[in-house]
C-alpha cells in the first residue's frame, strides 16, 4: 500500500485498493504514485486523548503587508526564527495578510485577492478537512499559495539545517505533512466527487505542486543532514524506527535523482512531471470510458434471469437518466459497466448475446478514440525504463523493488510456484464447467467463453453448493454487517468504534464518519466511511485512504500525539427503494478488506509521522492486514453475527453456513491464476518489454497468457488500457504484492487457527499479539521482524495453499 519519506509523502495517494477480481479493486498510489489504488490527506488537524474531536491550530497573526508588486498574489510572511520550539505555532499555516486602510488601485486589487485567499478552505484552519465547501475554484490559488508559503519554509530550513532530530525531521515533517493534506483532500474529492472543472484545475497545478515535491526530494542539504545522522557516532542509539526512517529517507533520495549530476537531474525531473500527467490522464479516460457506456433495455425478455436487485438498480439508473417512470418490473432499465451493474449480467443473464456485449464493453475500455490509453501506457513505460537507465537500474522493475521486501527474481519464483500450483486445478475448473454447461443441454456447452465462465461458474456453485448469491443479499444488509464488523474489532483488538456522524463535513450524505476509542473510553482514531457506487462521479473499485497520520511533532499543545484520521471507500450496491443496501458476500469481504488497512493505520503505536501507520511499510508487506481480515469472513461466530435477514432478523442458516464454507475453494484455482496473470503481465512489461520494440504491449499480455489462462485471451483483448493499478496507481512492477502478502496474511490468521477460533480467551490473546506488532509498529520496524515477533517463525506458504485448497497440487 504505501510507505511515506519525503518525496513519497507528499505523493502518495494512500490508496489501499480490494483486488479487482474477489473484491473490486487496493490502491496506495503514489500522487505520482495508491494506491495506491493508487493512490495521505493530513493537514492542520490534531486531538488528545480526552478530546471527541480535533482542535483547531492556531494561526499567527496577520500583519499589514506593503504596496504589493504586481508579481505577487499573496504577502508573504517575514522569515520567521526556525529555533522556536511551539509546536502550535511551528505547525500551523501562517495566514494571508491584512491591509492598511490606504492604497492605490493596484493595491486595492491585491486585496480582493488575499480576501479570496483568506476565504479559501483549502487554506483556512479547520478541524476536518472541509470536504461539503471545497470545490474547483479553490485548487488554483490555494495550492500555488500553498507551494509558494512552503518554499519559504524549505528555504528557512536548508539554511538553518542540523543532523539532528529537531533541527532536521521535526520541521520536514511539517512541510511535508501541509502540502499532503491539502492536495490530498483536493485528489480525494476528484475520486470520489469528480467534475470537469475539478479536473481542470487539479491539471493546472499539477506541475507547480510535482516541482516542488522534486525540489524538496532532491534537496542536498536535507540529504547530507541524513547522511550525517547516520554517520554520527549516536546513530547506534536511535531507536529502530528512527534508523529506519533515516535509512529510507537517504534511499529514497537516491532514487528520487539526488546522486544525478545537473543535466541528468534535470531530464530525471521532466520524466517525473512527465509521469504524473501520463499518470492522471490514463484515469481519467478509465473513468470516462466506463461513464460512456449505457445500455437501454426495454424488453424484460432481453434481461431474463436477472435478479430483482440488479433490476432496481438498472431501473435507478434509468430514473437518474431522464426515465422517470421506470420501475424494476417494467423497466425501461440501465445497464452500465459500473461493477455493481456489470457483475449481476454476466452472472446471471440468460441473453448470451448480451453478456458479450458487456463483456467487450468492458474489456475494451479506454481502448479507442480520444480515450485510447494505448500511446499513453507505452509512453509510461518508455519513461520508466528512462528513468531506471538514469538511476543506474537495468529496468523499471529493479527500482521499483528497491523499496521493497522481494527482488525481481524472488517476485518471480513465488509467481511460478503459485502457477505451478494453480495450473491444473484450473484447467480441471474449466473441464468442470464444460461437463456441467452440457448435462444443463446449454448450447454454448461445446465453445465455452470468457462471457460463458461466469454465468456458468455461478450455477456450477449454486448446483455444487446450493447457494444463491442473490439469495444471501437479504442476510448481508450494510448495517448489520458494519455492526458485526466493530463487534469482531472489539473481540480481537479492544476497541470500540461508534458513530460520530455530524463531526466531521462529508462530500456526499451517504458518507458515515466514525470515532475509535480504546477499552479505556478515549478516542485514538476517526474514519470516514463512503459505501455506494456513483458511477457519474466516484471512481470504481474499493480502497482505503490516509487522511491525516498519527504524529508526535504535529501534535497539537496540551496533547501529546495528532490522532490518525482514515477514508474507507467502496463501490457497492447501493440502498433500492425503501431496502438498505444488501451486500454479496463479495461486497462483504472488500469491507472487511479494507478495514484491515484502516486498522493498521489507526491503530499504530508509532508517533514518529514519518513512519506511523502504514508509511514506510514495504509494499509488498502492506495488505497482510487487508487480507488477514477477510479470513473472519468465514468465522462462524463472525459470520453469523452479521448474517441477519433485514426484514425477519433471522439467522443465517447453520446448513447454509457450511455450503458457504465448502464454497470458500470453489474455483481457486482459476481465481489464483486470474491474480498471477495480472502480476505476471506487470512484471514482464516492467522488465523485459522494450518500448518500440518488436513486441507490443498486447503482444506481451497475449504471451503471458499462454501459461496463466485456460481459455486464451481475446486478439482484441485490451484489458492493459484499464489496468489502473499499474499505470495509475502505485503498483508499478508490484502487483506480485497482492500473492507475496497473502502469504503472509494467511500464516498470520493461522495462528488463531492454531490458538483455537473457539477459544474466546485465546483468539482475544492473539489479537491483542497481532494489534501490538502487525498493527501497532508501523514502518518503524522491517516487516519480516514484525511478522516473526508475532508469528514467533519466519512465514510459510502452506497456510495460503490450504486456504485455497490448493495443497495436494504441490505434493
Amino acid at each position: 500500500m504505501k510507505r511515506i519519506r519525503i518525496i513519497a509523502t507528499l505523493v502518495i495517494a494512500n490508496m489501499l485498493m480490494a483486488t479487482p477480481t474477489s473484491r473490486a479493486s487496493l490502491n496506495l498510489l503514489r500522487r505520482s504514485p495508491h494506491p495506491k489504488p493508487n493512490n495521505a490527506h493530513k493537514y492542520f488537524f490534531s486531538s488528545s486523548s480526552s478530546s471527541s474531536h480535533f482542535r483547531p491550530s492556531t494561526f499567527r497573526k496577520s500583519y499589514s503587508c506593503p504596496i504589493w508588486s504586481s508579481s505577487f498574489s499573496f504577502c508573504l510572511p517575514p522569515p520567521r526564527s526556525t529555533t522556536s520550539t511551539s509546536l502550535s505555532s511551528s505547525s500551523a499555516f501562517r495566514p494571508f495578510s491584512s491591509f492598511p486602510p490606504s492604497m492605490s488601485s493596484a493595491a486595492a486589487a491585491a486585496v480582493d485577492s488575499a480576501e479570496t485567499l483568506s476565504s479559501n478552505p483549502l487554506l483556512q484552519d479547520f478541524d476536518f478537512p472541509p470536504f461539503d465547501s471545497v470545490d474547483a475554484s479553490h485548487v488554483r490559488p490555494g495550492i500555488r499559495a500553498l507551494l509558494q508559503h512552503l518554499e519559504v519554509e524549505l528555504e528557512e530550513l536548508e539554511k538553518s539545517v542540523e543532523p539532528s532530530w529537531p533541527k532536521l525531521v521535526e520541521p520536514l515533517e511539517k512541510i511535508v505533512d501541509r502540502l499532503t493534506v491539502v492536495w490530498g483532500m483536493v485528489n480525494h474529492l476528484k475520486a470520489v466527487k469528480d467534475t470537469p472543472e475539478l479536473r481542470a484545475a487539479i491539471e493546472d497545478v499539477q506541475p507547480e505542486k510535482v516541482k516542488f515535491q522534486l525540489r524538496l526530494g532532491q534537496s542536498k542539504p536535507i540529504y547530507n543532514a541524513f547522511k550525517a545522522i547516520r554517520d554520527s557516532p549516536d546513530w547506534s542509539s536511535l531507536s529502530e524506527a528512527r534508523q529506519r526512517l533515516v535509512e529510507a529517507q537517504i534511499k529514497e533520495a537516491v532514487l528520487i535523482g539526488i546522486a544525478l549530476d545537473d543535466g541528468k537531474r534535470e531530464e530525471f525531473n521532466k520524466i517525473e512531471q512527465e509521469l504524473e500527467k501520463l499518470s492522471h490522464k490514463f484515469s481519467e479516460n478509465v473513468l470516462d470510458a466506463t461513464k460512456k457506456f449505457e445500455k437501454l433495455i426495454t424488453d424484460k425478455k432481453e434481461i431474463e434471469g436477472l435478479p430483482p436487485s440488479a433490476l432496481g438498480l438498472f431501473a435507478q439508473a434509468a430514473v437518474s437518466k431522464g426515465h422517470e417512470n421506470a420501475t424494476a418490473e417494467n423497466g425501461p432499465w440501465i445497464i452500465t459497466l459500473d461493477g455493481p451493474s456489470y457483475l449481476p449480467v454476466m452472472q446471471h443473464a440468460k441473453n448470451r448475446a448480451l453478456r458479450e456485449e458487456l463483456y467487450r464493453a468492458y474489456l475494451t475500455r479506454a481502448s479507442s478514440g480520444d480515450l485510447d490509453n494505448t500511446a499513453i501506457i507505452d509512453q509510461i513505460l518508455k519513461l520508466r525504463l528512462e528513468k531506471a537507465k538514469l538511476l543506474g537500474y537495468n529496468n523499471y522493475a529493479e527500482v521499483s523493488m528497491a523499496m521493497k521486501m522481494a527482488t525481481v527474481d524472488k517476485a518471480a519464483e513465488l509467481l511460478e510456484k503459485l502457477r505451478s500450483a494453480s495450473w491444473d486445478a484450473a484447467v480441471q475448473d474449466m473441464e468442470d464447467l464444460k461437463s456441467f454447461a452440457k448435462n444443463q443441454s446449454a448450447a454454448e456447452s461445446d465453445s465455452l467463453t470468457h462471457w460463458d465462465t461466469t454465468f456458468w461458474s455461478e450455477r456450477l456453485r449454486e448446483s455444487k453448493y446450493d447457494i444463491n448469491e442473490e439469495e444471501l443479499r437479504p442476510y448481508f444488509s450494510l448495517p448489520k454487517v458494519m455492526d458485526g464488523l466493530f463487534s469482531l474489532a472489539n473481540t480481537l483488538f479492544g476497541i470500540d468504534i461508534e458513530p460520530a456522524d455530524g463531526v466531521a463535513p462529508v462530500w456526499n450524505s451517504d458518507v458515515r464518519f466514525y470515532r475509535v476509542k480504546d477499552s479505556s473510553g478515549n478516542p485514538i482514531a476517526y474514519f470516514y466511511f463512503d459505501p455506494y457506487s456513483r458511477p457519474s462521479e466516484k471512481r470504481g473499485g474499493a480502497w482505503m485512504d490516509e487522511v491525516v497520520s498519527r504524529s508526535r511533532v504535529m501534535a497539537q499543545k496540551g496533547s501529546s500525539v495528532r490522532l490518525p484520521v482514515a477514508h474507507m471507500v467502496c463501490n457497492q450496491t447501493p440502498p433500492v427503494g425503501d431496502k438498505p443496501s444488501l451486500m454479496t458476500f463479495r461486497e462483504v469481504e472488500t469491507v472487511f478488506h479494507e478495514f484491515g488497512h484502516a486498522l493498521q493505520h489507526m491503530l499504530t503505536k508509532e508517533d514518529e509521522g514519518l513512519v506511523a501507520g502504514i508509511r514506510n511499510i514495504e509494499w509488498d508487506a502492506v495488505e497482510l492486514p487487508s487480507q488477514f481480515m477477510e479470513n473472519w469472513c468465514y468465522h462462524r461466530d463472525t459470520l453469523m453475527s452479521i448474517a441477519k435477514h433485514y426484514q425477519t432478523g433471522e439467522t443465517l442458516p447453520e446448513e447454509v453456513y457450511k455450503k458457504l464454507l465448502a464454497a470458500r475453494t470453489f474455483r481457486a484455482g482459476s481465481f489464483s491464476l486470474r491474480q498471477l496473470k495480472f502480476a505476471t503481465v506487470d512484471l514482464e512489461l516492467h522488465t523485459k518489454y522494450v518500448p518500440g520494440g518488436p513486441e507490443s504491449i498486447y503482444d506481451v499480455d497475449q504471451r503471458v497468457s499462454v501459461k496463466t489462462q485456460v481459455i486464451p485471451p481475446l486478439h482484441e483483448d485490451r484489458f492493459l488500457c484499464s489496468f489502473s493499478h499499474i499505470f495509475a496507481g502505485g503498483y508499478a512492477a508490484g502487483y506480485y504484492s497482492y500473492k507475496w502478502a497473502e502469504v503472509l496474511s494467511a500464516d498470520a490468521f493461522s495462528a488463531f487457527e492454531d490458538a483455537g477460533l473457539d477459544d474466546i480467551k485465546a483468539v482475544k490473546e492473539t489479537g491483542q499479539r497481532f494489534r501490538n506488532t502487525i498493527l501497532a509498529l508501523g514502518g518503524g520496524k522491517a516487516p519480516l521482524k514484525v511478522f516473526v515477533e508475532f508469528r514467533g517463525r519466519e512465514p510459510s506458504p502452506e497456510p495460503l495453499l490450504r486456504h485455497n485448497g490448493l495443497l495436494a497440487a504441490t505434493a
